[in-house]
């Protein structure tokens, strides 16, 4: 497989749905395939919370492959011998594209805490930019998961003639309550951590020793992620061999587990992205500017295909149910499509199990 990772320097204005404006932008993007002649073969991945343009393929030095690599590669159901698979990096996001800790270029001085907030429109609107300046101006499909949904939602409604099919997988039309309630965890915690230091902590610090309040943020989201049957599962009630029952700091399993990945994380996650990317999350609602839902998705001229995951705590089945019976009762039932996953990994299924709707997505690109 052909990967390719590039960096696209935009010195012109974004105009965001805030009413403020970034005067230029970066996008880190990476690419996997050819793009064939008449440039018809275009496949674009949203990536989700904490992924990044970094979605398959293995670099030379790397221990895992990207983060949707089950889905995507030479021979796989999204298949780089036929298709040409572009991902950018989100703006806002911390690997690369422009950022809250990139250059003002009216201060000359990091954002920190002054970079605006960005909406999912914002970050679709940013990547449309990057398609023109590669003449991309069709798409076959669109794909993402949970916050990548959100994205793939964005491009039917926001831009109806760009791609043929769009995959809107484990997400929602708006940020329910449950969710908002999850990141606010993970907001008041990296807020209130001393070494975030009101956001003028300095970078090569948190590389080195980590900022807790993001680690206890992450393992509010990596419980928000899985699912029950599934802690009960991997976990039970198995308690840590090197730990005492009876020492006060002594550790289940599953206590062992969240703290593995949690206290990993700010070391390659800034916690400024994550403020900002919570939220956009929490702020996303695909009607926010009409009166009506079904306003905004009377828009939608691509075939939309919907996949729920059963135990998904985050963004439920029902929410995506709702989308299709509004699709229904707008007349268009012959544009969309829903399956639910028997799943058994939560919300992260979209990632995970993978094996379970490779070939519905296989036979859906195809028109079979």
């Amino acid at each position: 497989m052909r990967l390719e990772t590039k960096t696209e320097k935009f010195n012109e204005p974004l105009y965001l749905e805030s009413g403020r404006i970034l005067e230029k932008f970066e996008i880190v993007y990476e690419t996997y395939g050819e793009l064939n002649e008449d440039k018809s073969n275009v496949i674009v991945i949203c990536h989700a919370l904490a992924g990044s343009h970094h979605a398959a393929g293995r670099y030379a030095d790397e221990a895992k492959p990207g983060w949707w690599d089950k889905l995507i590669g030479d021979g796989k159901a999204i298949d780089t011998t036929k298709y040409f698979v572009i991902c950018s990096n989100n703006i806002g996001s911390t690997f690369g594209s422009t950022n809250a800790l990139s250059i003002d270029p009216s201060t000359k001085k990091e954002y920190r805490l002054k970079f605006p907030v960005l909406t999912i429109s914002d970050i679709v609107k940013a990547q449309m930019r990057l398609y023109k300046k590669l003449g991309i101006e069709k798409a076959k499909a669109v794909v993402g998961g949970s916050m990548g949904g959100m994205q793939a939602l964005c491009y039917s409604i926001e831009f109806p003639d760009f791609a043929e099919h769009v995959f809107a997988l484990a997400t929602t039309a708006y940020t329910r309550p449950w969710a908002i309630a999850f990141n606010k965890i993970a907001i008041e915690s990296i807020r209130h951590d001393p070494a975030f230091k009101d956001g003028q902590y300095k970078k090569g610090d948190l590389e080195a020793s980590g900022l807790p309040g993001l680690a206890i943020g992450r393992m509010a989201g990596l419980i928000a992620y899985l699912s029950p049957n599934l802690f009960n599962k991997k976990f039970g009630r198995d308690y840590a061999r090197t730990d005492g029952l009876y020492e006060l700091m002594g550790r289940f399993e599953v206590e062992r587990y969240l703290e593995y990945n949690a206290y990993s994380f700010p070391k390659i996650f800034d916690p400024l992205s994550y403020l900002y990317i919570c939220k956009t999350m929490n702020i996303f609602d695909a009607g926010r500017n009409k009166d009506k839902l079904e306003d905004s998705f009377e828009k939608v001229n691509a075939k939309l295909h919907l996949i729920s995951f059963s135990d998904d705590m985050l963004f439920f089945p029902e929410e995506m149910e709702e989308i299709r019976d509004i699709m229904i009762k707008l007349g268009k039932g012959d544009q969309v499509t829903y399956k639910m996953i028997e799943s058994k990994s939560g919300h992260d299924s979209f990632l995970v199990e993978v094996e379970k709707f490779d070939q519905y997505l296989v036979d859906l690109l195809e028109g079979k």
